[in-house]
């Protein structure tokens, strides 16, 4: 079966109905809150992009993109998105959005490579957002301060929900914790990048973790990025490779380190170029978006994505992701799951 990791004497606080209640209020209540705060406009965002033009998002590099062919296009080839990371920084450009301005997108994508488990799912839905910035902004302190933000707008979500279902108690530390993945890799040099995420969470509560991408002392990264939406390979103003991160939280129900986002100061010419060639990827830059990028076209920008299914499972301190979308699962765990009082949305 794939990984399901079963909690010890869970009970959901909330029934079923009111459970669709609070995705409801959590969604309306935090889109509202994140908006305020960076400014940033609602669009309509795709479920599919043309393939081979360099706008889906590669994620961790490897992960393929559901594609079908189109009958009345001459069978031109879509595929479905992964997330918006590239096709969000064309679109500010197409609004002319200026500095300190942005957007924010429903994202619905399918991840065909996931490996099903508590917080993996093949179906997943995100608010993506993008940020135009002046380049005297791509600094590390910006990236905080923006971070510090989301976290703010987090929070009050969390009380948001406390203060209509009084059971459930806020779990968030104060302030979150920024860490950079080489300071973290020092500490714990003999554990895996998952490992010293779950020390680290565990610790403070909320994490930023900086620098995802890049190698670090062992050669390897903390984990993968692909090369050309965040930048990973600049060095910040305290000699630290990374503009990007993860927003990390520790999840007491199933006891582990939770990525509620992964976001960052996105590359500029020379980082894109540096990336490129750093990871083999020199033929990109014949691709639509890399080519808008290299000619002067883009915005220099910050963004990211916030799981919605993933904040909704943590403020309502739910074990499965399934109890919060509706998803498909293997038929196994739907019954090992609606046995452990866990019942998964059909």
């Amino acid at each position: 079966m794939p990984h399901l990791y079963i909690p010890e004497h869970y009970r959901p606080v909330l029934t079923g109905k009111e459970t669709e209640q609070a995705i409801v209020r959590i969604k309306n209540f935090f889109q509202l809150t994140l908006s305020t705060r960076l400014n940033l406009t609602r669009v309509t965002a795709p479920l599919f992009v043309p393939r081979g033009k360099g706008l889906n998002d590669d994620l961790n590099g490897t992960e393929r993109a559901v594609h079908f062919p189109v009958k009345d296009m001459n069978e031109q080839e879509l595929e479905i998105v992964h997330s918006l990371a590239k096709w969000k920084r064309v679109k500010i450009a197409e609004m002319g959005l200026q500095s300190g301005f942005g957007i924010y997108t429903d994202m619905n994508a399918i991840r065909a490579d996931e490996e099903l488990d508590n917080i993996h799912s093949l179906y997943v839905d995100q608010w993506d957002w993008e940020l135009a910035m002046e380049g005297s902004d791509r600094t590390l302190d910006f990236l905080k301060a923006t971070v510090e933000k989301i976290y703010d707008c987090l929070k009050c979500t969390e009380f948001f929900i406390y203060d209509n279902y009084s059971a459930i108690e806020p779990i968030l530390p104060k302030h979150i914790t920024f860490i950079h993945a080489e300071d973290l890799y020092a500490q714990y040099p003999n554990l895996s990048g998952k490992e010293r995420e779950r020390k680290c969470a565990q610790q403070y509560g909320a994490v930023f973790l900086i620098g995802i991408g890049a190698p670090l002392a062992n050669g390897a990264p903390h984990d993968g990025r692909a090369p050309d939406y965040d930048d990973w390979s600049t060095v910040d103003e305290n000699g630290k490779t990374g503009l990007n991160g993860d927003i990390l939280i520790w999840h007491p129900v199933l006891e582990r380190s939770f990525e509620l986002s992964s976001m960052g100061i996105r590359v500029d010419r020379e980082a894109l170029l540096r990336q490129l060639k750093s990871e083999g990827k020199e033929d990109r830059k014949e691709l639509f978006f890399h080519k808008k990028l290299l000619n002067g076209e883009l915005p220099l920008s910050i963004g990211g994505g916030i799981g919605q299914s993933r904040l909704c499972m943590i403020l309502l301190h739910k074990a499965h992701i399934g109890e919060i979308q509706a998803s498909i699962w293997p038929e196994e765990m739907r019954k090992e799951c609606r046995c452990l009082c866990m019942p998964l949305i059909e």
